[in-house]
């Protein structure tokens, strides 16, 4: 909690506007709640609100993320200021689109059934790309640049760009094939909120894992840095093991999925 509250407040010290998005998403996060309990229809098997939930809340997580951590890159304020910017009001503009889409009771990815429909799915699309391109930026410079960090951390960040990277472009694998799933078409059993299949391959489920990891791994340094009383070579070593083994689980839950095999067979 304490770690928690640390980067709260400085994200909101460093950048206010950041900060009142990251709120913006949490607060339509409950909004997206009142929907799930007051509205019953569905799309694609599942209640229309539950989608822009995950996305509001997975949002907010991963802005509040990037505002946190470009804190600790030797960029100049104007630098920094135009990748929250980036990043916040794309994200916010990404999901917006998800959340008018459940409004209308309709999909939000993937969906071709009209010229408009196509218009903001593919807006989407770009809006993500901004995002791809933001996070190479970061991993490279996380792997160049003296971040204000211990070195743990700076190489569980640059780790932790990389496998959001590659969760990025299995999200394009997702696009490729205008579906979640693989071997049945989307929708059917799957598991509560989530919705991954649980009779099928599902490749949200290493596209999950691997956008999480910018969280996941610098955590794991963070505590290894505050809690093993080890040099700061040998905490570095046992982050490269765990990004290694955090990547290796990825690489599984995908390869599983491209077989058709649900995560969890119920």
């Amino acid at each position: 909690m304490k770690l928690i509250k640390h980067i709260f407040n400085t994200v909101k010290k460093e950048s206010p506007i950041l900060y009142a998005i990251v709120l913006l998403h949490f607060v339509l996060a409950v909004v997206c709640i009142g929907g799930i309990l007051i509205d019953d229809r569905t799309v694609t098997g599942i209640n229309v609100w539950i989608k822009p939930f995950k996305f509001w809340i997975s949002g907010g997580i991963y802005i509040l993320t990037l505002g946190f951590f470009i804190t600790k890159y030797p960029y100049s304020n104007i630098k920094k200021n135009i990748v929250r910017n980036i990043v916040s009001w794309t994200l916010l503009l990404e999901v917006g689109i998800i959340f008018y889409q459940a409004v209308r009771g309709v999909r939000s990815h993937y969906n071709q059934d009209s010229l408009f429909d196509g218009m903001l799915f593919m807006a989407m699309g770009i809006l993500i790309g901004i995002n791809v391109l933001v996070m190479i930026l970061l991993a490279f410079d996380a792997a160049r640049l003296k971040l204000k960090v211990a070195k743990p951390i700076q190489v569980a960040i640059f780790l932790g760009w990389v496998v959001v990277i590659v969760g990025s472009w299995v999200g394009g694998q997702m696009i490729g094939q205008n579906a979640h799933n693989v071997g049945i078409a989307d929708g059917g059993d799957g598991l509560p909120i989530l919705n991954w299949s649980t009779t099928a391959g599902d490749l949200r489920v290493a596209h999950f894992v691997a956008l999480h990891g910018i969280q996941i791994i610098p955590l794991f340094a963070w505590m290894l840095v505050k809690k093993w009383h080890a040099t700061m070579a040998k905490k570095t070593v046992a982050v490269i093991i765990f990004g290694l083994l955090f990547a290796a689980c990825i690489a599984y839950v995908f390869y599983q999925a491209k077989q058709g095999m649900p995560l969890i067979k119920l």
